[in-house]
């Protein structure tokens, strides 16, 4: 159940609402990212959403993307940064977003950067969910067991929290320079991350 928004969101939906989510594989970016995007009533983007959208509705990125995913081959950043352009675009988020899952590189930091200068327009903060990662390979394992997920096995989730550490800390360390990023404990309860997020975005 998502939490009533309180004064703290109240106040955060007037001063930040262009808003990246980033953290570690099983530190619930998803989970919170819906419930804050909703509190502030604008869209949560992540990319694995634009990608289904584009292939699913055969759009010309769709089946460019989709090119590449049938030779098992990775999808260029071009095409990526391509999708977000469009997405940003669109009607609903012109009044803010929260984007979940992008960018995950230093050179997608770039791209995203020129997207929001055409578009007018930047990001207003960025939300660091910060875990254990032993806890979180706890957490993901138990997940894989339970579910029958075949893709969180600890030395496949232990592989995934290296690439993220090596591909996305220096995404932080950009954002940080700018002053952009807060941190949030990602290990306390759902409900506990959601207003400890709150109160983040309300004393920007």
């Amino acid at each position: 159940m998502t939490s009533t928004p309180d004064a703290a969101s109240t106040d955060a939906a007037s001063a930040a609402r262009r808003l990246l989510i980033v953290g570690p594989p099983g530190a619930g970016k998803g989970t919170q990212a819906v419930r804050i995007a909703e509190e502030l009533s604008i869209p949560a983007i992540s990319t694995g959403d634009i990608f289904r959208a584009n292939v699913s509705g055969r759009t010309e990125l769709g089946v460019l993307a989709k090119s590449y995913m049938d030779k098992g081959e990775y999808v260029p950043d071009s095409v990526t940064n391509d999708m977000v352009r469009s997405r940003l675009a669109q009607e609903d988020a012109r009044d803010g977003f929260l984007l979940d899952g992008y960018p995950r590189t230093l050179d997608q930091v770039e791209a995203l950067d020129a997207v929001l200068e055409e578009l007018g327009t930047s990001l207003d903060l960025v939300l660091l969910l910060v875990v254990e990662p032993e806890e979180v390979i706890g957490r993901l394992v138990a997940r894989g067991a339970e579910l029958g997920r075949s893709d969180d096995t600890e030395e496949t989730i232990r592989h995934r929290l290296d690439v993220y550490a090596e591909q996305t800390a220096p995404l932080i360390d950009v954002y940080q320079r700018r002053g952009l990023v807060r941190r949030v404990d990602g290990m306390a309860a759902i409900d506990e991350v959601t207003a400890s997020l709150r109160e983040a975005l309300a004393a920007r």
